[in-house]
């Protein structure tokens, strides 16, 4: 599903500034129909990975591809869903106002349309408060309405930058319900968080990143030989600090 080989991205320094080498010699391979989670410290280069991924930054070096289409072509992103760390959205327009507006962009018949709104709404819990601007939204509420327009098109693969990032206990509930149902559906899922019980929980294997590398990749099989309460952290925790010692 997801191909990524040796990527590299300096960023170059401007106004006297040093390059910043954000990603080094990083390679990813996700499975079809897996959940993959990564995680990291600020700075470890999660973002700028998906960034290439999804097309928007391009490698120093390296390759990538969504199956089997170079990220580099318009069509890998076809059967694609994101959701950034912090959705740009209209907040004069509402949820519906963007649903609208998507399916104008992919041609969806009114049949269908008004189908699937009323099922990515429901499954967001945005449904009482869905024809409200988004002016009037709470920060977990813009996740949401952010999250719903990802789903909208009922993508392949879903990409996801922190999508647990200003929602309370319901909401990150919520948010983690309808990662496992859209995989449950035969679906791929990519995505970082700083939450990390969360991705213990649902991912089928998780990525640590730090500086820029990708360190280590483990199943929650191979978690279990981990001591502490919560095993994730206790790795997270070792690989950082051996690394920042390194």
């Amino acid at each position: 599903m997801i191909q990524a080989e040796h990527l590299s991205k300096k960023y170059t320094g401007h106004l006297g500034r040093k390059p910043t080498l954000a990603l080094s010699d990083v390679s990813l391979h996700v499975k079809e129909k897996e959940i993959f989670g990564i995680v990291g410290p600020n700075g470890a280069g999660k973002s700028t990975l998906l960034k290439i991924l999804l097309g928007l930054v391009k490698a120093s070096s390296g390759i990538a591809s969504l199956n089997g289409v170079s990220v580099s072509e318009i069509r890998s992103r076809q059967q694609l869903g994101y959701l950034p760390e912090n959705p740009c959205l209209y907040d004069s327009l509402s949820v519906v106002d963007h649903l609208n507006f998507i399916a104008r962009l992919y041609q969806l018949p009114k049949d269908l349309l008004s189908k699937r709104m009323d099922d990515v709404l429901t499954r967001v819990g945005l449904d009482d408060v869905a024809h409200r601007s988004l002016r009037t939204y709470s920060k977990g509420m813009v996740q949401r309405a952010a999250l719903a327009c990802a789903l909208f098109t009922e993508p392949d693969l879903l990409i996801l930058d922190e999508p647990m990032s200003g929602l309370d206990p319901l909401g990150r509930k919520m948010v983690l319900d309808i990662i496992r149902e859209y995989n449950s559906r035969g679906n791929t899922v990519l995505f970082c968080s700083h939450v990390l019980n969360d991705v213990e929980r649902i991912c089928d294997r998780i990525a640590i990143m730090n500086k820029g590398k990708l360190v280590v990749t483990v199943t929650p099989q191979q978690l279990q030989q981990e001591e502490g309460d919560s095993p994730l952290e206790s790795l997270f925790m070792r690989t950082v600090l051996e690394e920042g010692s390194a």
